[in-house]
């Protein structure tokens, strides 16, 4: 049985429209979740919220929506007007744009849905639009109402179907360059930039997530199954500091080479070689200017 789809509608480009159905791509419900207990009487908890000024218990009911609008003055929202200003949804993927695949800017991804055909009609059409995008090489830029919220959504083809990622908006990203602007301007060349090279040559291959595993989970699973059984519970080992070396020493040894070895044209010639020195074997230097 297909997984239930959370949001139902079209994919809507000029006059072609497709019906289609969302579902969530990701889930955090495998991971290992865990209760909160008292632990003198090892019986579950609940939370509670209480007046911050009386300490009573406040119901459900009464429990509303407030902004701060200045230090202790609250606005309040009841669910009505909260409800007054979720924009009406007309169902509606509205494809505004169609931008390479390669101009991307993968930091404004959100979350990731996978597009399916809502229903057999739908299904040439679907794949009209899917293999139009594949053989461009484009990804679409919609809009829509979802979850209560407009939503830009970024649509390519992948396999048979179509990923829909939602997208940051704007003022939700940090701009890069209040991290980056106090970074040196540094001019690598040389042995160094050979030998990193020829690190990411060796070390080069495909991704697959599987070769990617949760060891958090993993270590709190065992953890959980070591309990449940009375087993002797063994801390893990912690890895070792990292030893501060010299940077192009460091990328000799990632290469394979030991000391005393030559490279020629950026590869380790082996013990004796007779590969000349290249220019850049000091550290690297600031550019002028």
């Amino acid at each position: 049985m297909a997984p239930r789809a959370i949001w139902k509608g079209h994919l809507k480009i000029a006059d072609l429209a497709c019906a289609v159905a969302l579902h969530a791509a990701a889930s955090t419900s495998e991971r290992v979740s865990f209760h909160t207990i008292n632990r003198r009487t090892g019986n579950q908890v609940r939370r509670e919220y209480v007046d911050e000024e009386t300490d009573q218990p406040v119901d459900r009911d009464d429990q509303v929506k407030g902004y701060e609008a200045e230090k202790g003055r609250f606005v309040i929202l009841t669910p009505e007007d909260l409800a007054r200003a979720a924009p009406e949804s007309d169902k509606i993927l509205h494809v505004e744009a169609f931008l390479a695949c390669s101009d991307i800017d993968t930091t404004y991804f959100d979350k990731p849905y996978y597009l399916a055909p809502a229903e057999g009609e739908a299904n040439e059409a679907f794949a009209l639009i899917r293999e139009a995008t594949r053989a461009r090489n484009t990804a679409a830029v919609a809009r829509a109402t979802l979850f209560r919220r407009v939503r830009t959504v970024l649509i390519r083809a992948q396999g048979p179907g179509l990923v829909a990622n939602t997208l940051n908006f704007d003022y939700e990203v940090r701009s890069a360059s209040s991290v980056f602007r106090s970074l040196p301007d540094l001019e690598i060349e040389g042995e160094m930039l050979d030998l990193a090279r020829h690190i990411i040559s060796t070390k080069s291959g495909s991704f697959d997530p599987a070769d990617f595993d949760d060891r958090y989970d993993a270590a709190l699973a065992e953890l959980v199954a070591a309990k449940a059984a009375g087993r002797k519970i063994t801390p893990a080992e912690r890895p070792a500091e990292p030893k501060i070396v010299n940077l192009l020493d460091a990328l000799r040894a990632s290469a394979g080479e030991k000391p005393g070895d030559r490279r020629t044209n950026g590869r380790p010639s082996g013990r004796g070689g007779a590969g000349k020195k290249r220019r850049g074997s000091t550290p690297p230097r600031r550019k002028a200017g």
